[in-house]
């Protein structure tokens, strides 16, 4: 297992590196990362708030707070991957797994807030899968 995670954006304008010491991962189900990702879920790792090397392209960093509430996005300015950003409680840091290139050792602890979960998300019943494009 290797102590450290390497992660980026899509483009390759933004690296960084993280210790591989995550304290949760969960894949959370709620409105708002419907919205902020477009899609049934969020998947993020948390770990310390001072767990983040920039390796390359911190500048090119944009990020999203609500004023409101206590979520946010940050995001490649290039190509608008999710990238890691520090929660406004300054607890943790957030880790899009998506963003990470290495093989994670963390598994999956939990859906949470899945009351939230999108009504055409059907991840409990089969579905025909493909590992490509269907023909």
């Amino acid at each position: 297992m290797s102590n450290k995670v390497n992660g980026g954006c899509l483009c390759g304008a933004i690296e960084y590196q993280v210790k591989n010491d995550f304290k949760a991962f969960y894949q959370c189900h709620c409105k708002q990362c419907q919205v902020l990702t477009g899609t049934a879920f969020a998947s993020n790792l948390f770990t310390h708030p001072d767990n983040i090397i920039w390796v390359k392209g911190a500048e090119s960093v944009s990020i999203y707070q609500h004023p409101e509430r206590d979520f946010a996005k940050s995001f490649c300015q290039s190509c608008g991957s999710a990238v890691p950003y520090v929660n406004k409680s300054k607890t943790s840091l957030i880790v899009p797994a998506g963003s990470v290139k290495t093989e994670l050792t963390k598994e999956l602890h939990a859906n949470i807030f899945i009351s939230e979960k999108a009504c055409w998300s059907k991840s409990d019943v089969y579905i025909k899968s493909y590992e490509y494009f269907p023909e």
